[in-house]
This record gives C-alpha cells, structure tokens and sequence, in this order.
C-alpha cells in the first residue's frame, strides 16, 4: 500500500517537472513543406536576438525526436505529405503543431492546385494558426506565447 502511494508520488513528481520544463522550455522544429520562403525568412528573423525569442525558453532544434514544437510554413504538396506526417509521428507526446503563413493555414494562392493537398490541417491536427503573408516574426512569436499559455492554464485546470 505504502509503495503504490510511494510510486503514484514519485509519477505526480515527474509529470509536474516534465510539463513545466515543457512550458518553460519549449524545443521547436521548422518544417517548410513547399512554401515561397516568406515565412521561413521571418521565422529566422524571429530566431535573431533583435527579438529574442530564448527569453521564452525557445530552442531551435534539429531532430523531431527532441521537439515538442513544430512550426510549419507554405502548403503541403504531394511530395511533402508522407514527410511532414513521419516528422509529425516521429515527435514524442505530447506535440503541438503551429501553422505559419496564409499558404500552411489554407493553401494560399496554391489553393486546389493539383499538387497541392491545400493547408497543413488537411494533414495533421494544428493547435495554433498564425495567419499572414509573410506574418511578422512579432506574430510568430505572439502564436507560439499563445500555445505557451493555453498549456500553462491546461496544467493549472489539471491540478485543480
């Protein structure tokens, strides 16, 4: 009895570090899917220290399988499909998705283009779309503070 509540302790404990390094430190991972390079110039931008996005615990990773973020541009094409789910799959629980760009939130002006499979929803859940063409790296930056804080009030209902 006493080592089932020693053990359901020490779980709580791991889950409560676990989701606040989650939101604290959130690793994130670019995935361009097809897109003119707009947004990918203004996720880099955000990336600079003229907006310093390190403040929030923002870290550009490499690897999906150390990303709990991954931030899409442009439209998914047919060639891009089967990728962008395997990056997705390849992430570990729990992930979170952010569309950047009218082209990741619809198509754009690819819109049923016959190599075209239309916005990055039509293929993975999204949690947070940042509209815009390209969108301002301050709106890249207020749609992932968004995600951060739509975790943290989740964490906070969880415990109470």
């Amino acid at each position: 009895m006493a080592e089932t509540q020693n053990n359901n302790l020490l779980e709580e404990i791991i889950d409560g570090i676990t989701s606040w390094s989650r939101i604290n430190s959130p690793w994130v991972i670019h995935f361009n899917s097809g897109s003119c390079n707009g947004c990918d110039i203004e996720i880099l931008a955000t990336l600079t220290p003229r907006y310093d996005v390190e403040r929030f615990g923002i870290k550009l990773e490499g690897s999906p399988r150390h990303a709990d973020v991954l931030v899409c541009t442009g439209p998914v094409t047919r060639q891009q499909r089967e990728r962008l789910q395997r990056i997705y799959e390849q992430m570990p629980e729990p992930r979170f998705v952010v569309a950047v760009g009218t082209c990741a939130i619809s198509g754009g002006v690819f819109h049923d283009s016959y190599a075209v499979c239309n916005g990055i929803d039509s293929v993975i859940p999204v949690d947070v779309y940042v509209p815009g063409c390209p969108p301002r790296p301050e709106a890249i930056i207020d749609g992932i503070v968004k995600l951060l804080t739509s975790l943290k009030q989740a964490k906070e209902e969880q415990v109470a």
